[in-house]
């Protein structure tokens, strides 16, 4: 095959370090009309994401996802549908987004968050998509992709 019909990936060459893509999750839980964020300190400023984070080892993806919601902001949640498989690229660092559509259980005011989460909050979607300060372009995606109905099964995600 010729170099014109190779895709990109094909042209890296072998001998460059094992590229290891960082899995991470997310939840987008609607109440009323308002989306659960966070406010977190990146880089020492304040910004807004879904709650989100690292998928640990031994954990399947809708672990996580309950898990960081539940240390975020203090909400238990229970996915229920995969909004969107999201990748993204940030300063060298690739990341793949499980983004789940979750139902409010129960919120714990007594909970202490994260390190580095300053508050879990309830906006509109106006009101997200009117700040300056979203941690990414995939926050106000994964509400819009939710909003336009995507959702697929979790029964698609197997763990073995």
């Amino acid at each position: 095959m010729s170099d014109s019909t190779t895709s990109p990936a094909a042209n890296v060459s072998r001998s460059n370090s094992t590229f290891k893509p960082r899995v991470t999750v997310a939840t987008v839980v609607e109440r009323d009309g308002r989306y659960l964020l966070v406010e977190e300190l990146i880089g020492g400023k304040p910004v807004f994401n879904q709650p989100a984070g690292h998928l640990d080892p031994n954990e399947t993806l809708v672990e996580a996802a309950k898990r960081e919601t539940l240390e975020e902001t203090g909400c238990d949640v229970e996915p229920y549908a995969l909004v969107g498989i999201y990748q993204l690229d940030v300063r060298g660092r690739h990341f793949v987004r499980f983004t789940f559509a979750a139902k409010l259980i129960t919120e714990r005011a007594d909970r202490d968050l994260d390190v580095g989460i300053l508050r879990a909050v309830w906006l509109t979607r106006d009101e997200i998509a009117q700040t300056q300060r979203l941690r990414s372009e995939m926050v106000l995606r994964s509400i819009d992709d939710y909003l336009g109905g995507r959702r697929v099964e979790l029964d698609l995600l197997a763990h073995l």
